[in-house]
């Protein structure tokens, strides 16, 4: 009995350091966001509050595990093809994933877009399922792609959905974090807040990423009614948006409830 408790006791940090170690490692690979711009270890502490020793020791594993690649010729590193067998393993396991995508590829190639549907991770929005159009200028973005809350309209989309009493909390949360883009977070929110009110959509362009527009509105999924968000979006350089939004928003306002009514039953589990 006593050998037993020595091994337990054993055990215990070993155990506690492994989890610790992975999500650290989680917890870098999303400092990449939706960009996937190759990051230095500097940049890579700063987004993440980690020390640039820890991130000199994550980053050399993560090469290891062929999760991270060394961009030829500097210090900086970006996602290699092992972060994206993990989206693929998800997309074939996850039963929303699985269902909502041949849906959101005939909404995709109707309107020349890319369509997401997303739930929340933090203060950023996971993508937990994407389809594109074949033909189209867009983010390179894909099943378990993030993006800021904040600053997207996927993630503004998402808060309105809450009851008032759980948005309220996040705002103040995204806005605590935001630093210098407090002022344009806030003035985005309540402008998409507006819009969602008035027309049950909201749009953002170039807040996130330059020349990326996105219509989005907020959708309950599943048996247990989660809150998520569903957009489309693409890039143009100098785009009509008056026309955009009169193709879009009745399209995606026509596919939101064939979808909810698609994943009425299955169980989201993030």
């Amino acid at each position: 009995m006593s050998h037993s408790s020595h091994q337990t006791t054993d055990q215990a940090p070993e155990a506690a350091h492994v989890t610790l170690t992975l999500d650290r490692g989680l917890q870098l690979l999303r400092a990449f966001h939706a960009d996937r711009a190759p990051l230095t270890n500097g940049e890579l502490a700063q987004r993440t509050g980690m020390s640039k020793s820890a991130i000199s020791r994550l980053t050399s594993t993560l090469i290891q595990l062929g999760y991270l690649r060394r961009v030829a010729g500097g210090s900086r590193f970006e996602l290699a093809t092992g972060v994206f067998g993990i989206g693929h393993a998800y997309l074939e396991t996850n039963p929303i994933t699985r269902l909502a995508q041949p849906l959101m590829q005939r909404l995709a190639d109707r309107l020349d877009v890319s369509v997401a549907l997303a739930a929340p991770d933090g203060l950023d929005m996971l993508y937990i399922a994407h389809r594109a159009s074949s033909g189209i200028a867009t983010l390179r973005l894909g099943v378990g792609s993030l993006l800021p809350m904040g600053l997207t309209a996927i993630g503004r989309a998402w808060l309105w959905g809450l009851p008032e009493h759980a948005r309220q909390p996040y705002i103040a949360r995204l806005l605590e974090a935001a630093g210098a883009q407090r002022e344009t977070m806030q003035s985005g929110m309540e402008t998409a807040f507006a819009d969602l009110r008035d027309n049950g959509v909201c749009m953002s362009y170039g807040a996130f990423q330059r020349s990326a527009w996105g219509i989005a509105l907020p959708v309950k999924v599943g048996a247990d009614s989660t809150p998520m968000s569903l957009s489309c979006g693409a890039i143009h350089s100098e785009p009509d948006l008056d026309s955009i939004r009169a193709r879009v928003v009745p399209a995606l306002k026509e596919a939101a409830p064939e979808l909810e009514h698609l994943l009425s039953n299955v169980r989201y589990e993030p």
